[in-house]
Parts: C-alpha cells; sequence; structure tokens
C-alpha cells in the first residue's frame, strides 16, 4: 500500500510540473517544425539568413529545419522540399533556385496544410502564400546602375555578374537595371552594358567568369555583381591582378567578406540590407501564417518584435510580399563598424 501511495503521489507531482508546458506554453510549440531551405550549402549571405530565421523560430519555442542542397538546382530544392512536407512540418520558406520549377512541390505541400513562403529570391504567386522582399526591387535595380555610371565617370563598358540565370531576385534586379538605362538613354548614352555574366552563387565559377570578362572586354570599367558570392569573386579577381582603380566592382556585399576590398579601393562602395534581418522577418511571418494571424493578403498587419510593425503589400508579380526596408551603402567611411556584425 505504501508504494502505491508512494506512485500515486509521484504521478501527481509530476503532473503539476508538467501542466504549464501542456496547457499552450512554449513547450508546447517545440513540437513545431519550420523549415528554411536556402539555394545552397557554403554561402555565407544563407548561413546569415538561416541564423537570423532559426534565432526567430527558437525564441517562440519551436523547432527550426535549415536545410540547403550541395548544388544551386531546382531540382535539388525539391527533394528538399518533398522530405519536409513528409516530415509534416508546419511551414517552409524558400530561397528559389527557380522561380517557376518548385511549383507543384510546393502546391502540394500548401494543399496538405503547410504555409509556404519565399525569401529573397521569390516563387511566383501560385506557388506562395507571400514572399519576404529584402528591398524595393526597382530602387536596387536603379541604384546598381547609378552606381555604375558613377565608377565608371558616366561612360565606357561595364558588366553584370550575376547568380543563376534563373534566379528571380537577381533577374528582377536586372530587368529593372535594364529599365534605367533605356528609360534615361540622354543621361547613359556613353555607359555600354557589354555581357550579363552568370556565376551560379559559386566561388570558383563567379571567378572564372569574372576572368572572362575581363579578357573578353579590355575596356571594362565595372562589374555590377548583385550577389554576394559573386562580388566577392570579382573583388578578389581585380585585387589580385592589381587592377584596382582601372576596373571598379561595386553591387550587394557582405560587409564582413568585402571590407579589405573597400579599404583597398576594388571596390568603391556597394550595398545590402541585414541578410540576418531577412531571415528574421521570414521566421515571425511563418509564424504568424502559422496561427492564423494573417493569410498573405494585402492589407493584412503583424508586428515581428524588434524589426518594427509591417503590412503585407501587393507585390510587382500580381501576389503579396512583405517589404523589409532599403538597401544601404558600405562605404570606407561606415565599413569597418559594420565588417564585424555580418
Amino acid at each position: 500500500m505504501k508504494k502505491i501511495v508512494v506512485s500515486v503521489l509521484c504521478v501527481l507531482m509530476l503532473t503539476v510540473v508538467l501542466s504549464p508546458i501542456f496547457a499552450g506554453g512554449t513547450k508546447e510549440g517545440s513540437k513545431e517544425k519550420h523549415a528554411f531551405v536556402f539555394k545552397n550549402t557554403g554561402n555565407p549571405y544563407g548561413e546569415k539568413q538561416m541564423e537570423g530565421f532559426k534565432e526567430i523560430i527558437e525564441e517562440h519555442g519551436f523547432e527550426a529545419i535549415l536545410r540547403a542542397p550541395e548544388q544551386p538546382t531546382a531540382e535539388a530544392q525539391i527533394q528538399i522540399i518533398e522530405q519536409l512536407i513528409a516530415q509534416k512540418v508546419k511551414s517552409i520558406c524558400v530561397t528559389a533556385n527557380d522561380y517557376d520549377a518548385l511549383q507543384p512541390v510546393l502546391i502540394k505541400a500548401m494543399n496538405m496544410g503547410i504555409k509556404v513562403t519565399a525569401a529573397d529570391s521569390n516563387v511566383n504567386p501560385a506557388s506562395r502564400m507571400t514572399f519576404i522582399n529584402q528591398a524595393d526591387p526597382e530602387l536596387i535595380g536603379r541604384t546598381l546602375v547609378r552606381a555604375a555610371y558613377d565608377l565608371s565617370g558616366g561612360s565606357g563598358d561595364f558588366a553584370i555578374l550575376s547568380a543563376t540565370s534563373q534566379a528571380s531576385n537577381q533577374n528582377l534586379w536586372i530587368e529593372w537595371m535594364k529599365k534605367e538605362l533605356t528609360e534615361n538613354s540622354a543621361k547613359y548614352r556613353n555607359l555600354k552594358l557589354v555581357k550579363v555574366a552568370y556565376g551560379d552563387d559559386l566561388r570558383d565559377k563567379s571567378v572564372s567568369e569574372t576572368e572572362a570578362l575581363l579578357r573578353t572586354f579590355p575596356q571594362l570599367k565595372c562589374i555590377v555583381a548583385p550577389t554576394t558570392v559573386g562580388i566577392a569573386a570579382a573583388a578578389k579577381v581585380i585585387s589580385d591582378k592589381g587592377l584596382t582603380g582601372r576596373v571598379a566592382i561595386t553591387g550587394l556585399g557582405l560587409p564582413s567578406e568585402m571590407a579589405e576590398y573597400i579599404d583597398n579601393g576594388s571596390c568603391p562602395y556597394m550595398y545590402l540590407w541585414n541578410p540576418i534581418d531577412v531571415g528574421k522577418l521570414a521566421g515571425y511571418i511563418s509564424i504568424v501564417l502559422s496561427s492564423g494571424k494573417i493569410t498573405g493578403k494585402v492589407g493584412e498587419n503583424f508586428s515581428a518584435g524588434k524589426l518594427g510593425n509591417f503590412s503585407v503589400t501587393k507585390a510587382s508579380d500580381g501576389g503579396t510580399e512583405v517589404l523589409l526596408g532599403s538597401p544601404f551603402k558600405f562605404d570606407k567611411a561606415n565599413i569597418n563598424e559594420w565588417k564585424t556584425v555580418y
């Protein structure tokens, strides 16, 4: 009888201890899995995005699953997403390698109740509930062309070193770059875009593409790389070949990777947003979508903690998006204070 009483008391004590956990506290949510799928492994920008996503998901008591294929292909991402569907995750946020190719698998995920979003590099509206946009695409594109004009002295050849040819964010920025050139043709009459090259967000290929641009266009004055992998690779080539001052590099880069090239003048200045904040915003949106606080429709509002309050707005492709903010300029005056941040 004494043993029975002790056993009952132990059960009651355990129930008291665990009751807050199963009464809606954060521990209950730890069983929910929220996934982030980046383009490929070994990408410092992607690692920072996933770091921000993981921080917010875990801060709210959930489990973060971070995945990326070795190669930046849609096929590899599709395999990962299929695996996540089988794991019955609550949400999937993808930085896509292709705008359209992921549609069947993402629709399959949504049909199974999984909340699907894209961040940084978009998928088409049918494949997502909303898009986490790091900055206004038009502003990015026009700003980068103006930088090329400035660094080229208003005339000469310049080239673009992009990521993959299917990357939706890169393609949209390039589209706006071309519009800036066309719509202001009088201003840019002496500035010529000679080629758009693709380094596939792989360091070695980006180096090879940069070297090919320099060989093919000996009068090249500027390379614009709207990709963190590409800009770092191109800056190293320009610096190593002693071309600093003759060929300038600008675009979108990580301060930690680009500080030495800004200091030595290979990259006079560049732009970016905080990829950690992109990941954090993606985490918040995954949570509020999963909880039913928003559905991804235009006009919905939500709080993203210290990041501030955000609204769901109409995207240029007919879907919806949430805009993080404007690109920030990094140069010699401020790079040292940012290079240890990200």
